[in-house]
């Protein structure tokens, strides 16, 4: 069927060429209609708290919750309510809160509350928070930033949301930028034709094209995706190419006609080619299970990427290489690279250290990369942009900041001022905003205008704005979140609701944390799944799954022993993503294991199957690791830097395991292997 399938193929060869580029065309404009979304909370899922108290508030209030800060230098009392004035007049700008809001400013401050007078106004700064619109974060922060100059400074969730939109775009092409010759410069060397590397990235660059475009069927899709998903799928899938074109360069010297040679190619690396992309394809699929939707909007795009690098592999480049032939033909070079032939015996040598080693470090790996401290948000700016030193200033003048707003049922008046007087006692908590402490608990606000009361009453609820410096995460920050939530259901039971920048991270934890056992196990089952189909072994999926999450959990625990905290986001992606794509790298090596063992004892054949394999290996491992550390290297974006991090480094350790600690394993567990593997014919000779 496959050869009936190839001979069509090679048959009509321009055909498929054409249509291919027609669609990729088609996609490349297509990219452009869909949007991209910066916005982390509208991938909570909708029955998390925090979800469903903004549903609220957006029926309830016209204002949002604080999402930015600006410090002014240099001020008077007066001179900050002009500045005040400025801000509430930018479109896009909604309730700007000072000090005016929190106490009576026409009495002397002196005789005001100290505490609450220096969260506000001191030493001559005034500091403003409000809330930027959804959307419109660049025009409003560029808006920001022209009217308080150089010398003052703005901090918050939206400025980092804003900054992020704009340096996407360049950050990609800078990421291309360096990619593409790095993968030309490994495919090169790694070949005998100076045009061959065109010809594998032409054919993934169609599959990635096309992938983006497609996306408009999605509507939009996050800002990790637009990131991260391009340059993956073309690492992930560049394999598949290589595959196809050696296999096709080895029929060429048997065989006169290409056309014949490409369709015997085809036969011959498809169970190859079908067995890598399964792999990888079931593994990103587990990513589409999580509850946190920026991992299922990242898992569909690359489901989406892998099977269409399959169909370009398997169409769309034997028709390009047998329309363009010649053109490789006549750009041959010799073997830029030394042969590998002693590396096998090499390898060997260190298999018991190696083996000990990584048994020794198992599981204190495993312990460690669950105990990592993890960061939920975004992160923060790099110190030296203006937006990590503006942020730097101001929590040194004002210290950390975060707000959270409560919506309680209306009506009780009395008990939302005894709730208001013990939320005013929790040690974080620098100043508490509503209707019974601003204005008056005994004015009916019916008596006042709306003007006055609509920041604090709805028709159904009464808002409470909490200001804090605990900051927006860590273990303050969430203990804080809880120790309010549990005061305020002591009052109100479920009827009240809590939401904030804090509050959300508080869900995303909760929320990640869950899908983290989840994913991780649907994975390994996947892949396992698919190992023990492809080798018809119980074994052999046993030895290559862990040898890959062995690389993952090493990887994982360097955060934990190097004492740096991980971005959670980063973490659980990387922990599928590294063993779906890496695991092709031990596949790769058994299969030629598996074929070797029939002819030679078991020494022989891992010394020779290293030889033959360990080249192929280290071209795809070099190029998903260039493509994790540019990654990590160009993207100001924590999430995107730390999955690129973690990426580069982890198909380091992947390749080291596959070539060291997978070879001793299988010595070991040769006659293991040979016993549950089905029609596994090893040589049984001495």
């Amino acid at each position: 069927m496959v050869i009936d399938i190839a001979a069509r193929i090679i048959k009509h060869n321009k055909s498929v060429v054409i249509s291919f580029f027609i669609i990729a065309v088609i996609s490349a404009i297509a990219q452009f209609s869909v949007s991209v979304n910066y916005n982390m909370v509208d991938y909570l899922p909708e029955d998390a708290p925090s979800t469903e108290a903004m549903d609220v508030m957006e029926q309830e209030f016209e204002g949002s919750v604080p999402n930015t800060r600006v410090m002014i230098n240099d001020v008077t009392v007066q001179e900050a309510l002009q500045v005040k004035e400025q801000l509430a007049a930018i479109d896009g700008v909604e309730d700007v809160t000072w000090l005016d809001d929190a106490i009576d400013i026409k009495t002397p401050l002196e005789m005001a509350d100290q505490d609450t007078v220096e969260s506000y106004y001191k030493d001559n700064k005034a500091i403003f928070s409000f809330s930027i619109r959804d959307g419109d974060e660049v025009p409003v922060t560029n808006a920001i930033y022209e009217l308080i100059g150089e010398e003052n400074a703005m901090a918050g969730e939206a400025l980092d949301t804003a900054i992020s939109q704009e340096m996407a775009g360049s950050e990609s092409l800078y990421a291309a930028a360096l990619l593409v010759p790095i993968i030309i410069l490994i495919l090169v060397v790694s070949t005998t034709s100076w045009l061959e590397p065109l010809f594998f990235l032409t054919a993934i660059g169609v599959s990635v094209v096309i992938n983006l475009g497609t996306n408009i069927f999605m509507g939009e899709v996050s800002f990790v995706t637009q990131s991260v998903a391009p340059i993956l799928q073309l690492a992930v899938s560049l394999d598949y190419a290589i595959f196809l074109l050696h296999s096709f360069s080895d029929y060429r010297k048997k065989i006169a006609d290409p056309a014949e040679a490409m369709q015997l190619a085809i036969k011959k690396s498809f169970p190859a080619i079908a067995a890598s992309a399964a792999t990888t394809f079931f593994g990103f699929m587990a990513l589409t299970f999580m509850n946190f939707e920026i991992g299922s909007d990242l898992g569909l795009n690359l489901v989406k990427g892998i099977a269409l690098s399959f169909i370009s592999v398997m169409v769309f480049l034997p028709a390009l290489t047998v329309l363009f032939y010649k053109w490789i033909d006549k750009t041959q070079h010799k073997p830029l690279l030394p042969s590998f032939n002693k590396i096998g015996s090499s390898a060997l040598k260190v298999r018991i250290p190696v083996l000990i080693l990584v048994f020794l470090l198992i599981v204190p790996a495993f312990l460690a990369q669950s105990n990592t401290t993890f960061t939920y948000g975004t992160g923060d700016q790099p110190e030296q942009t203006r937006a990590g030193s503006d942020k730097i200033q101001i929590e040194e003048a004002f210290g950390k900041y975060t707000s959270m707003v409560l919506l309680v049922p209306k009506g009780d008046v009395a008990k939302e001022a005894d709730l208001v007087q013990e939320l005013e006692s929790f040690e974080p908590m620098t100043s508490v905003l509503s209707y019974v402490n601003t204005v008056s608990s005994v004015i009916p606000p019916e008596y006042l205008e709306e003007s006055i009361t609509e920041q604090f009453y709805s028709d159904n609820y009464s808002r409470i704005i909490l200001h804090t410096d605990a900051g927006t995460e860590g273990d303050e920050a969430f203990s804080l979140v809880e120790s309010v939530q549990e005061t305020v259901e002591s009052y109100y039971g479920d009827g009240a609701y809590s939401l904030g920048e804090s509050v959300t991270l508080y869900d995303m934890k909760n929320v990640v944390q869950k899908d983290n056992t989840l994913v991780n196990l649907l994975t390994i089952i996947a892949i396992a799944i698919v190992l023990l189909v492809t080798f018809k072994s119980i074994s052999i999926p046993l030895v290559l799954l862990l040898t890959i999450q062995s690389a993952v959990w090493i990887n994982l625990a360097v955060p934990y022993f190097t004492d740096s905290s991980l971005v959670y986001v980063g973490y659980l992606i990387v922990s599928t993503v590294q063993l779906a794509a890496t695991v092709d790298y031990a596949i790769l090596l058994m299969e030629a294991y598996k074929e070797n063992r029939k002819e030679m004892t078991s020494f022989e054949a891992i010394k020779k199957t290293i030889d033959e394999k360990i080249f192929s290996i280290g071209i795809s491992a070099s190029i998903l690791s260039s493509v994790g550390f540019i990654l990590w290297i160009t993207s100001t974006n924590p999430i995107v830097g730390s999955i690129g991090l973690l990426l580069g480094r982890g198909a380091l350790l992947a390749f080291i395991m596959v070539v060291l600690f997978l070879p001793a394993m299988l010595l070991v567990f040769d006659r293991f292997i040979d016993k549950t593997t089905w029609k596994a014919n090893f040589f049984k000779g001495k």
